[in-house]
Formats: structure tokens, sequence, C-alpha cells
């Protein structure tokens, strides 16, 4: 966007009949810009010192014959971004409004009393076909033209001038601006998240929210809206808080996130669809906590999603934990409890045991320390042990024609016959069947990564006889 900046390219009209982008009314002591006339175009706009400019001249050599140095000048400059419309001037419409850039002003009556006061704001490293809006306490609101447009936002309100606000408003505490389009980052700032008490200063309010292309995003609101699992996912906002048990620890929460079994992406591209929503994504019965307006829940670094803490207006505390995610992404996976701290589960590594004993109708597996457990309960003793799993189910069973059996192990957690959790376990994987297959050992290395693969390769059984 490239607005006019130069009072050249403005041209006043003797009668407000469209013909020129500017007109000057003295009846109504009224200013009007008119779009897409001449060198105006409404996306691009004008800078408001370019209009104050092109007013000056006006007034000094008025060529349009209307005296207007017979009337009050209806501009006073407090700075380059910021100007006073005085002794009853305005301007004449919604559309002149929008189309002045990059300031703001006050509108003074002929009492000198404040009316109206416009902040201006300046949006910055926006894509061209961004929608971005704003919320002043009140709700989202749309700026009038996308990508990095430089709009001015009214924030007080006070029909008769006095200060009361007696059937007006004043909103000059906190802007709150968001950039979210889907399948793009989001990002969002605020006036005082930049520093600034309130939106009174007489000064360009800009906000930077950059964006690009969202690569954790694969899946269209289409598909969101109509397909499992997002279709059965949600979020609750919670009025107390929510204890959840971690590590055996019981940690508290304010918000809960039903992922419905879905992985971290899906949860992901769920949240985010809410969180582009004007409408109540809080599916208990409090107070409506509107998606657009809502703060990011969470965030992806690199593979790993984490939760973030948000405003709970419900009360329960700002903590968000993630219930029913697909088991495989647990270690993937952390959380920001209401006190701020981040919280993952103890590192729970994958068992992969592929074998060729799959054939054999009868053949089993079982699993035992190698070391790192107390001499009497490793392999090759009588008081050997199983390995368990993360559920504490011995990592052991039927092989049932599965060639590739997937279990899991918890590295952070497991003490058993006084292991140090949180090392490498030595393990000693056996595999035996009858008719068809050998007896077979394998040694493997459960390390803490989310797949340990360790191979049964048994030799054709040929000896084995049982008549029957």
């Amino acid at each position: 966007m490239t607005p006019i900046t130069d009072p050249d390219d403005l041209q006043d009209s003797v009668l407000d009949d469209g013909s020129t982008n500017l007109f000057i009314d003295t009846a109504n002591f009224t200013i009007k810009l008119n779009p897409n006339v001449g060198l105006l175009i409404a996306a691009d706009g004008v800078i408001e010192k370019a209009i104050y400019s092109f007013i000056k001249e006006e007034w000094k050599n008025d060529p349009n014959g209307k005296n207007l140095a017979a009337f009050d000048f209806p501009l006073v400059p407090i700075t380059d971004e910021f100007f006073e419309l005085v002794k009853g001037w305005t301007w004449a419409d919604t559309t002149t409004e929008q189309t002045i850039r990059r300031g703001g002003w006050l509108v003074r009556n002929l009492a000198g009393g404040i009316t109206e006061h416009w902040v201006g704001t300046a949006i910055l490293n926006a894509e061209a076909d961004d929608q971005i809006y704003y919320d002043l306490g009140i709700g989202a609101v749309d700026y009038t033209f996308q990508g990095n447009t430089a709009e001015a936002i009214q924030v007080i309100s006070d029909p008769n001038g006095d200060g009361s606000y007696a059937g007006g408003y004043d909103r000059s505490s906190n802007l709150n601006v968001y950039n979210r389009e889907q399948g793009q980052l989001y990002s969002a700032s605020s006036s005082t998240g930049i520093g600034e008490s309130s939106l009174l200063a007489p000064k360009l309010f800009s906000f930077a929210l950059p964006t690009g292309e969202d690569l954790n995003i694969s899946a269209s609101d289409a598909d969101i809206q109509n397909n499992a699992p997002y279709t059965g996912m949600e979020i609750r906002f919670y009025p107390s808080a929510q204890s959840r048990t971690i590590g055996g620890v019981p940690y508290d929460f304010g918000v809960i996130i039903d992922g419905n079994n879905g992985t971290t992406q899906e949860i992901y591209e769920f949240v985010q669809y809410q969180l582009r929503q004007n409408s109540d994504i809080d599916v208990d019965a409090g107070p409506d906590i509107i998606g657009k307006l809502t703060g990011e829940l969470l965030q992806f670094v690199g593979p790993n999603l984490e939760t973030l803490n948000v405003d709970n207006p419900d009360g329960g505390g700002s903590g968000v934990y993630i219930d029913n995610f697909n088991p495989l992404d647990v270690n993937n996976i952390s959380f920001t409890n209401n006190n701020g701290d981040e919280i993952s589960f103890p590192f729970i590594a994958g068992v992969l045991i592929n074998n060729n004993l799959s054939d054999d109708p009868d053949a089993v597996y079982r699993s035992f320390f190698e070391d790192g457990v107390d001499p009497e309960f490793r392999y090759g003793q009588p008081g050997a042990i199983l390995v368990e799993d993360n559920s504490g189910n011995p990592i052991s069973g039927n092989i049932s024609g599965n060639s590739s059996i997937s279990r899991d192990f918890d590295y952070d957690g497991n003490s058993q016959g006084n292991r140090t959790p949180g090392t490498d376990a030595n393990i000693i994987v056996i595999g035996i069947g009858l008719d068809d297959r050998q007896y077979v050992k394998a040694k493997g290395t459960i390390t803490r990564t989310s797949v340990n693969t360790i191979t049964l390769t048994s030799n054709a059984e040929r000896q084995y006889e049982n008549p029957v």
C-alpha cells in the first residue's frame, strides 16, 4: 500500500458532486474524501498530514471561490501523526475516516470539549491478503483493508464533550491486534505489550504482525468441521483448578483439551481452527470465551507440542493440559501448569520386536534384564524377572502371527530389581515355537529413543515331534 503523501494529489470542488477526491463543505463544517477518484485509491488512502497541508493551501489560495478564509481553520497540528478537528469541524463520514492513513485525531465541539478520540494505528510485516482484526474489549473488529494497513480506530466517544462519557465510552486503556489466517502462523500484539500505558498519546501506534506458512497444519477447515478425530475434540475452561497426574506427581491446570486420541498435529490443527472462530469455544456453561480473542494455547517447538499459559475467564487457572492424546506421542508433548511450570511425562521408549516366528501358531516371546538390576533378577538366574512395559505388564506373550510386535517401556520411571531409572536397559529377548520354529535368543538395548528394535531370527524346526 502506498498512500498519498503529496497534497498536490488532492483536489477540492465547488459542489459535492464526486468529481474530486476531496470536498470542503463550509455549510456543514465537514471534510469529505472520495476514494477511487483521481489518485486517491481506497485501500491506499492518504496520510493525514497531506490532508492538513492541502487544507492550508486551500485556505490560503481559495481556488474554488468558497471564501474559506472567512471560516475558522478546521485542523490544528499536534504532531506529524496527530491532529485536532476544532471549531465544530469534523470528517464527513465513515468512508472518509477509513481512508485516512498514519494519523489519529481529536474532534472538538464549538465549546472546545472533546467529543471523539481516534488512534492512528499501523500494521507491519503482514502479508498482503492477511485480514487483521482488533479488540478494544468489546469483540473482534476487522480492519477495513487487508495487509499492512494504517487505519484510525475510535477509542473515545463523548457526545456532549463534558468528559463523563455519558451515552459514549472510553476504550483507551488497551488495544489488542491479531493476525490469524488458515494454514498460517499466528501473531498478535497489543498497545500495553509494546510498552504503552494507554492509547491517548498523540502518536502513531505500530504493531508488527508477521506470519508465514504453518508447516504443522495440513487439514482444511472442512476436514476439521466434519471428520474424526477432530469432531470429537473439545476445549474446556474450568472455574476451579483441575488436578492431573504426570509421572506420579499431581499438577493443577485450568484448561483441558480433549484430544480424542488424535496425534499432536491433529490436536494442534483443531485448536488453531477454534482460535479463528468468532464464537464461544468453551464447551461448559461458563462465560463465553470467544476463539478469535483467546490467546494461543499450543505451539510446536521442532517436533514437540507444548501447551502455553492462557487467560482463563472462568477462573480455574491458566495452565493447559491435553487429555486423551494418541499414546504414541507421549514423548513429544509437554504441559504448562497453573504455576507456569513446564512438565513432561517420563520418557516412554518404544520396543519393536521383529521376528520370523509368526508362522508358528504356538510361538511365544519373553524379555529379561541382562544387567542393570540386582544379580538375582538377571537373565540366567532362577529368579530372573520379566521386563515390564509402561503399564506394568510383562513384555512377553504369544506371538500370534505378528511378525512385528510393538511395546513400550518407562525409561525414566522403571525401577524393577533396583534398576536405576533414566538409564539404558540391556535386555535379552527369547522366542520359541513348537512345530515350526526353534528356540532363539537376541540381545538389545533400550535407549532414550522412540523406537528400539530387537530382531528374533529363528531357524526352522525339523526335529520337534509330539504325536497325538
